[in-house]
């Protein structure tokens, strides 16, 4: 990636692990919800949420293709929620990247179910077609008394609607759940409901990472009272839970973020039996007690 881009970037700037080769193309600043009390990323003042300027977007990536352009392959539309901006303002945003940047092949950005309800399903065939790739949208659990709690703004019904028409309009969905977000008492629920949402709408990726709280749980512990983090032992239950009722066909799973204290790969359905044999090796043996997190092992 070139070591200067005539791009303005606030700090701190988050894409998905999956886009660590993509160009950063801020289109928006911060989260247009940023009220979910387990999420940290956009907390800091600096970080509120605005629109980007289409005019300052729009001359970003004319400059960086004037200097760039063979050499940028993919791009990540950030912040929280570029599809919060209304169609016409991203359909200019990739036409502008289509024209700047033509090696690009790839274009994705987050995705809250929320910045979706208004979006028709034509009009995201239409972001599709201009070059809109992927969405990585945050489900989170697919549970209603979960999400409540960590006021997530959603529901299963609204994940559900957001995914169908995403993969509707042919964009490829990426779907992310927080191991460990109910706690004990509602550890089962958000395991069952989770890999009913998954389930449901058959999402071509699928991720877990464990819920972290780097500047600590008081935030979060406002809205729910009494939780207190799985140990290692049940979050590898909650994970056999999971796993077990995934009734999927073509989903790519990933459980490998630096949080996870178990790295697990594979193809869903086809892998889920190997899956389930790991995860439950990991709960048997005495030894998994000394695993260490991914992080700490330099994953």
């Amino acid at each position: 990636m070139p070591h200067f881009l005539p791009i303005r970037y606030v700090e701190p700037v988050f894409r998905p692990p999956s886009e660590a080769q993509s160009l950063i193309l801020p289109v928006t600043d911060g989260c247009s919800w940023n009220k979910c009390t387990f999420c940290e990323m956009y907390t800091a003042p600096q970080k509120g949420f605005r629109a980007r300027d289409e005019a300052e977007v729009l001359q970003s990536i004319q400059q960086t293709g004037e200097q760039y352009a063979d050499e940028i392959r993919r791009i990540f539309l950030a912040d929280g929620d570029a599809l919060v901006l209304p169609t016409r303002r991203l359909l200019t945003i990739l036409q502008a990247i289509r024209q700047h940047l033509p090696a690009v092949r790839r274009v994705s950005t987050y995705c809250l179910p929320r910045n979706l309800r208004k979006k028709t399903v034509e009009e995201l065939r239409e972001l599709a077609d201009a070059g809109l790739s992927i969405a990585y949208v945050g489900a989170e659990s697919g549970d209603d008394e979960v999400l409540e709690k960590v006021c997530k703004g959603e529901t299963f019904e609204t994940s559900r609607d957001a995914l169908d028409k995403l993969g509707a309009a042919g964009i490829t969905r990426s779907v992310m759940i927080l191991n460990g977000l109910g706690g004990p008492a509602l550890s089962a629920q958000h395991a069952d409901h989770s890999a009913r949402l998954l389930n449901a709408t058959q999402p071509e990726y699928a991720a877990t990472l464990v819920v972290s709280f780097p500047m600590g749980e008081e935030r979060f512990r406002k809205g729910f009272p009494g939780w207190r983090a799985l140990t290692q032992h049940e979050l590898f239950r909650e994970m056999e839970r999971f796993l077990s009722q995934l009734e999927l066909k073509r989903t790519i799973f990933r459980s490998d973020h630096a949080s996870n204290w178990l790295v697990l790969k594979g193809t869903l359905g086809a892998d889920k039996e190997r899956l389930l044999q790991q995860i439950r090796q990991a709960i048997a043996q005495p030894e998994a007690a000394r695993l260490r997190p991914a992080w700490a092992r330099g994953l």
